[in-house]
């Protein structure tokens, strides 16, 4: 094993994801329109470029429009089809909003990823109300409101849809953001649940969980939580947002047709052996004490 410094690379750039290998035919979401939320970051950006690239009209979410509109040109000048909506996925007056929005300029809907979310490392006991509500108003309630938003209105176009919820890994040591855990194992039970419910409906609902994906959203953990990640898992390496990206594709389209209320964890098999610290891991816990 090469334990020399390697240099630092997270995640994968717009030219990067333009060519990047794919497992799946070209024109494979051909047709579809697929909402993407967090569509600027590392995991959501991967996602609609794959899925754009495969032929859908990919409608990506955020609240930061310059980024939004950035992936949006650089998916443009390769002839890939995007458009890019701002809206806070907190507020259910702005997601309805979307959804009409959007409903109108392209007459359907077929896929909904909600990817976006955010937390940051802190040990539990020190966690504020307001930081407590920000994790889980954007990870539990707004991924709430846009699922709801969107099986509303097939619903009542009784128009077949799929959803796909980015969490993350619930079953093993994922320490220091605990608010996090709460939220995305709510999204987890949820899904779950509605997977049941909304089959009349003709809507499937899966999560993915990742684990140690190589990301520009691991700046916000330390040097030595980020050292340690890709030996979060018996692979030993991170993995790429390209990972996610393809699972989202499965779980989405004709692939998965017959796959619902199931967790896909795509973590390097981490969940059965590792163990994460956002936080740095305690002196209490290292060998030997």
């Amino acid at each position: 094993m090469n334990d020399q410094p390697q240099p630092e690379k997270l995640g994968l750039s717009d030219d990067e994801l333009a060519i990047h290998p794919t497992v799946f035919a070209t024109n494979a979401q051909a047709g579809q329109v697929v909402i993407v939320s967090g569509g600027a970051g590392g995991i959501g950006r991967a996602i609609a470029w794959l899925f754009a690239r495969l032929g859908a009209d990919v409608v990506v979410v955020g609240r930061d429009g310059n980024k939004l509109d950035a992936l949006v040109d650089n998916l443009g000048r390769r002839g890939l089809k995007a458009s890019a909506h701002v809206a806070d996925i907190k507020d259910p007056d702005a997601v309805n909003a979307m959804f009409d929005a959007i409903w109108a300029t392209h007459g359907r809907v077929d896929i909904l990823v909600n990817s976006a979310g955010g937390q940051f490392p802190q040990a539990a006991i020190d966690f504020s109300v307001k930081g407590w509500n920000a994790v889980i108003n954007t990870n539990l309630n707004g991924t709430w409101y846009m699922m709801q938003s969107a099986a509303r209105r097939w619903r009542d176009r009784k128009h077949p849809g799929s959803i796909v919820n980015i969490v993350v890994v619930t079953t093993h040591g994922l320490y220091g953001i605990a608010h996090t855990i709460a939220a995305r194992s709510g999204v987890i039970g949820l899904s779950r649940a509605l997977a049941v419910e909304w089959a009349p409906l003709n809507v499937r609902i899966n999560c993915i969980a990742p684990g140690a994906i190589e990301t520009e959203g691991w700046n916000v953990y330390s040097e030595q939580a980020r050292a340690a990640y890709p030996r979060s898992n018996p692979m030993m390496r991170p993995g790429s947002p390209w990972d996610i990206a393809e699972a989202s594709v499965y779980l989405a389209g004709p692939s998965g047709k017959f796959i619902t209320g199931e967790i896909l964890t795509v973590d390097g098999g981490g969940q059965h052996w590792g163990e994460t610290w956002t936080t740095g891991k305690p002196d209490y816990f290292r060998d030997g004490d």
